[in-house]
């Protein structure tokens, strides 16, 4: 029986913009079609969210993760498959990682950041879906900024004769 070689590889996996509100699905996306290749993710982090170069099925932004994980060499194909067939993955590449050890490969790790920039995206919409204060004036501000009863007074302009004239 042959020894089934196991190599290291990093994945760029493109998203749309619309996924931003839930990274947690993209990121248990990935590691669902990783999982079922038997890959062993070693670090994955948010890399960026830009401007595509160019439009990709009707999406002008998106959001890269950076994945590296270990796998065996045939399973790579499978991987790139379910990729393919994924309806919310826009592109991804995946290539040998040999030129990184795995102290570089770890220290890429995000998850603490993914983490923290659901909660804050999660707090963001709350915030947003609170209902507003009501926007009536208490009865010290109907009769002036500190409560006193001084009037409001409103100054008038005076319009030059040859301005009036042309209008």
């Amino acid at each position: 029986m042959t020894e089934q070689r196991i190599n290291a590889y990093e994945g760029l996996f493109l998203f749309p913009q619309a996924v931003g509100g839930e990274l947690k699905f993209a990121v248990d996306h990935i590691s669902e079609i990783l999982a079922k290749s038997d890959a062993e993710i070693i670090s994955i982090c948010k890399w960026d969210e830009r401007r595509l170069a160019y439009e990709i099925d009707g999406n002008k932004r998106g959001i890269y993760f950076l994945v590296y994980f270990r796998a065996p060499r045939t399973a790579l194909v499978s991987i790139e498959r379910s990729c393919n067939l994924s309806e919310t993955l826009l592109r991804s590449m995946m290539v040998r990682a040999d030129h990184l050890t795995q102290a570089q490969m770890e220290s890429a790790d995000g998850t603490v950041e993914i983490a923290d920039e659901i909660k804050l995206r999660a707090e963001q919409a709350a915030a947003v879906s609170e209902p507003a204060p009501a926007a009536t004036a208490p009865p010290e501000a109907a009769a002036g900024r500190d409560g006193d009863d001084t009037p409001t007074v409103t100054v008038e302009t005076e319009v030059a004769p040859s301005d009036a004239a042309t209008t």
